[in-house]
């Protein structure tokens, strides 16, 4: 199996930044497309950014131009560089990863979710 650990959210003032980051481990032989999703009270959740194992990236428009979505392939690890922050921003951030597991019968694939990471814009 794979687990994805999620870090850097808080609470921020708005115009701050906050860097998010999601470390994947486990059974992993590669990972395509990594994503950043987010879920605000009451609201469905939202897909963020997403990158592909060979860096190409996607932003939903309400972020484009404010953040930045990054990866570490060597460490299986995605990043999520939020600047310019609004109070809209505001909801839990959950890192996806889509991934080629190794397993006793070969290669798998599978959808994997982290818990979840608070990010709070307010002043």
């Amino acid at each position: 199996q794979v687990q994805l650990v999620e870090s850097g959210g808080g609470l921020v003032q708005p115009g701050g930044s906050l860097r998010l980051s999601c470390a994947a481990s486990g059974s992993i032989f590669s990972i395509n497309t990594m994503a950043w999703y987010r879920q605000a009270p009451g609201k469905e959740r939202e897909l963020v950014a997403t990158i592909t194992s060979g860096g190409s990236t996607n932003y939903a428009d309400s972020v484009k131009g404010r953040f930045t979505i990054s990866r570490d392939n060597a460490k299986n690890t995605v990043y999520l560089q939020m600047n310019s922050l609004k109070p809209e921003d505001t909801a839990v951030y959950y890192c996806n990863a889509d991934v080629l597991l190794t397993t006793s019968y070969g290669h798998r694939r599978a959808d994997f979710w982290g818990q979840g990471t608070q990010v709070t814009v307010s002043s």
